[in-house]
């Protein structure tokens, strides 16, 4: 949303929230993530919060809450520590956390945007005449399961593991690619019919990007058809089990070199 302001013709953009909006000071400012002058960016916020202020624009109560959190940060940074008390405590850099939620919600933010270019592409390009059938697919008893509830199960592995230490490496080079074969893997070793916990497929993995694939080699084989994603109860545990195509899906080698050329 841009709105204008008549005669100056003031132009405001308009941010999801507060993170998206520090992401945007810092990228197109081409500053360093892990080392951001909390002072200038500080005041920046503080900046476009006071013109949203004179336009009457509602921002939410979480930009103010964020700009309590960079003063506060801003604040630790300026004031001079106790030497004896450095020793005994050393303390982090003030600017940790606030990197971690930016660096985070950019990785959400960027598997968003890859999932809807996808979506629109495939609504433009691809149709399967088959769907029908594998809609079907589901048993008796067992509840549709929607993207949507996808998203809140990944979602909820990765508010979960926030406290929990992550063999995560910078340069880490886990591929949608290599997740589809790990899912092939577990999937050949279970019977017809039975299925594996969505929840457990993810905690297995030791990284959030490990993860965000993992749930990208998901949607893959669920429009290959090589896999069904069911649910026993509302609200319920969601699983994972072969399609009646898997075997057939996963031996089209053409079709596993498309999904790496689209990935890499």
């Amino acid at each position: 949303m841009v709105v204008s302001s008549s005669p100056l013709n003031v132009q405001l953009e308009s941010y999801e929230g507060p993170l998206d909006l520090l992401l945007n000071l810092i990228r197109k400012q081409e500053i360093n993530i892990y080392d951001i002058p909390i002072a200038r960016i500080t005041a920046q916020y503080l900046d476009y919060m006071q013109r949203a202020a004179e336009m009457n624009i509602d921002i939410g109560a979480e930009f103010v809450l964020m700009a309590a959190t960079l003063i506060h940060i801003k604040s630790r940074m300026l004031l001079p520590r106790d030497p004896e008390l450095e020793k005994m405590s050393p303390e982090g850099d003030p600017r940790g956390e606030l990197v971690d939620r930016l660096l985070e919600h950019e990785r959400f933010k960027n598997a968003a945007e890859m999932l809807q270019q996808k979506r629109m592409i495939e609504e433009a390009v691809w149709s399967n005449p088959g769907m029908g059938e594998f809609v079907s697919e589901t048993e008796e008893g067992e509840l549709a399961v929607t993207l949507f509830d996808l998203i809140k199960t990944l979602q909820s592995v990765l508010d979960r593991v926030k406290n929990r230490p992550l063999y995560e490496v910078g340069q880490e080079n886990v591929t949608v690619h290599q997740m589809i074969d790990f899912l092939k893997s577990v999937l050949c070793e279970m019977t017809a019919g039975q299925s594996v916990a969505l929840l457990d497929l993810f905690e297995r993995q030791g990284s959030r990007r490990a993860m965000i694939c993992l749930f990208l080699a998901i949607l893959e084989m669920v429009r290959m058809q090589a896999v069904v994603v069911v649910q026993k109860d509302a609200f319920g545990e969601i699983g994972l089990k072969r399609h009646k195509n898997f075997g057939q899906v996963i031996s089209a080698q053409e079709t596993m070199t498309a999904i790496e050329e689209e990935y890499s």
